[in-house]
């Protein structure tokens, strides 16, 4: 586990801006390879990819912030944008560069569920790599797990600064392992007749249900909303809900529009 790579002069080049950047590159590169087997959108795929990217960024930063440390940051204005201390909420990411991408898709007429098909497993590959970046960083940490087995990390990182030497739960690793079979599962279900939105309703789904069990082996978050979940976990309850009533819409929509389709065809004919 290496924060630093190298320094050029005073400045340090940190493993996690390094994979986050790669991070943000390859998934953009997977969907631009699904964008150009699907014969449509691949020359719009690198600017939405710096888009997205970057409003990604700033989104998982401010929701983290906002949601769940205001209560430090409120006092430390000035460290809001130091995002290798940790704190970045891939849900806030996702959140933001999906209104992002929605914009950009209404400015240049292009089909937005069709396009959010195509990104749905780009995004999640991006997270995985992501979660990467996070087990170099020692953030996104897990919990003591009590015994003498997990992850101990270095004195350099918020892990240690919070729990010590103390072995940790292997939880970003996890969920990054766990998100690239998402990413395996939804090109499976993209590779089957679906109707057009169902494949980001069904990413939304898989990573909710992921983040909502995961999290309870999280260790750098451990405030709970009426004594219950974690704020993560009402954000995948709330997410997982919308998007199995989407994906159940969807379906019901793309029936109705065969329907309508196979009735005019039978008028036509008669």
């Amino acid at each position: 586990m290496h924060q630093y790579l190298f320094y050029i002069g005073d400045f340090p080049i940190r493993a996690y801006g390094l994979v986050l950047s790669l991070s943000i590159i390859l998934a953009s590169s997977v969907a631009y390879f699904l964008a150009k087997k699907d014969g449509r959108y691949h020359s719009h795929i690198v600017d939405m990819g710096v888009y997205c990217g970057l409003s990604g960024l700033l989104g998982a930063r401010l929701w983290d912030v906002f949601f769940f440390d205001w209560e430090y940051y409120h006092d430390h204005l000035s460290e809001i944008l130091f995002v290798w201390q940790g704190g970045m909420a891939i849900q806030g990411g996702v959140f933001l560069g999906v209104i992002t991408g929605i914009i950009y898709c209404r400015r240049h007429n292009i089909d937005i569920l069709a396009m959010m098909d195509i990104c749905a497993p780009a995004i999640i590959f991006g997270q995985g790599l992501g979660r990467c970046a996070n087990l170099l960083n020692g953030d996104a940490f897990g919990a003591p797990t009590g015994g003498d087995y997990g992850i101990i990390y270095p004195h350099s990182t918020l892990a240690y600064h919070t729990y010590g030497s103390q072995p940790l739960w292997p939880a970003e690793i996890w969920e990054g392992q766990l998100d690239f079979v998402i990413f395996a599962l939804l090109l499976l279900f993209r590779s089957f007749p679906h109707a057009k939105g169902q494949a980001f309703a069904l990413y939304v789904m898989l990573y909710s249900t992921a983040r909502f069990f995961l999290e309870y082996l999280r260790g750098d978050y451990t405030d709970l909303i009426l004594g219950m979940f974690k704020s993560a976990q009402m954000t995948s309850i709330c997410g997982f809900i919308i998007a199995l009533c989407a994906f159940i819409y969807c379906y019901h929509l793309e029936h109705h529009a065969r329907l309508m389709a196979e009735n005019k065809k039978e008028n036509a004919q008669d």
